[in-house]
């Protein structure tokens, strides 16, 4: 892939939308892609290994990239802070190296904000009350956690016309394919 087709592909979704299903099959369609790693403070846990799954700072480290200036987007998510160093975009951007993120709606904005040309996806739920009943069924959460993920949800939900695309996660196979067509085109339109 040529440097100046490298694209930043953005997606961003409610908890349980299935964004993350459909990120990893981007990523198995499109083996020259690279996967964003986040910076995060939480602690790692037993499956996870240091840059690749996440970079994990202390609250300290953390808050210093923040004042130096070091993250495109960053944010505090239920205590923890979570973000996306800057000089690991623009050396995949240099390499001519097209990159995935999953970040949350206000991460992905400020991600267009310094790199325009990025695609921004939004993965959306069918409803709020699909969306619930995922969350449910998944059963990870504590009501408390439930509650909170579907307040949020509903926040989220209110950016989603802020994207270049919205894709209705009903069938996720159907969203899938339709997240595969988006990139398609976009390619298309970089080698036109």
């Amino acid at each position: 892939m040529a440097k100046n087709c490298a694209k930043l592909y953005v997606f961003s979704a409610p908890s349980g939308s299935g964004k993350t299903t459909i990120v990893r099959d981007v990523l198995k369609s499109h083996p020259d892609f690279v996967f964003s790693i986040s910076a995060t403070t939480r602690k790692k846990r037993a499956d996870e290994k240091e840059g690749v799954d996440y970079f994990f700072l202390s609250e300290n480290e953390f808050l210093e990239k923040v004042s130096k200036g070091d993250f495109v987007e960053w944010e505090k998510f239920y205590d923890y802070y979570y973000g996306t160093l800057k000089n690991l975009v623009d050396d995949n951007l240099d390499k001519g190296l097209s990159s995935v993120f999953e970040v949350d709606v206000k991460g992905a904005l400020n991600i267009k904000k310094h790199y325009p040309n990025s695609v921004l996806i939004f993965i959306a739920p069918p409803s709020i009350q699909e969306l619930k009943e995922r969350l449910i069924n998944r059963n990870t959460e504590t009501d408390d956690d439930l509650n909170k993920r579907i307040e949020r949800a509903e926040m989220e939900l209110s950016f989603k016309d802020r994207f270049d695309y919205v894709v209705s996660n009903i069938n996720l196979e159907e969203a899938k394919i339709e997240v595969k067509k988006i990139i398609e085109m976009e390619i298309l339109k970089e080698n036109i």
